[in-house]
């Protein structure tokens, strides 16, 4: 079981309530493991949290084609009948990813998630692991 950080409710609420149309929002790691999350349940955002993973490793590869970029993944942006699916950088191994349906108008929340990475993102960073354990 993934245990959650404490007093990210607030922080992940703020971006619920801010926008209409919000189902989930998460917080994770770079490896794909949950760290906080509101709205929707546990075992749905654990798979948001995983599929991340890949996203963010896909937009990466994609980033480090284009000549002058640092090859990391700043924001991706999912257009899906019946939704949308946004995954930003959020610090050092950490992302913030939001689930919503077609109210929520993308650019608003854009800003909103980077106004809560700029306030809070240090919070949001993760130490890399190996074997499980933080280095």
């Amino acid at each position: 079981m993934i245990r959650q950080r404490a007093n990210f409710d607030w922080m992940l609420k703020e971006i619920s309530d801010g926008a209409p149309g919000v189902e989930m929002v998460v917080v994770l790691s770079a490896d794909g493991l949950r760290l906080a999350r509101y709205g929707g349940d546990p075992d749905a955002a654990d798979r948001v949290a995983a599929a991340c993973a890949g996203v963010q490793s896909l937009a990466g590869a994609v980033a480090q084609e284009l000549p002058y970029s640092d090859g990391e993944m700043q924001m991706v942006l999912i257009e899906i009948k019946g939704g949308y699916f946004y995954l930003m950088a959020a610090g050092d191994n950490a992302y913030l990813a939001v689930l919503s349906d077609m109210t929520c108008e993308p650019g608003r929340m854009g800003g909103m998630m980077r106004d809560l990475v700029v306030r809070i993102g240090a919070h949001l960073t993760t130490p890399p692991r190996r074997n499980g354990q933080a280095v």
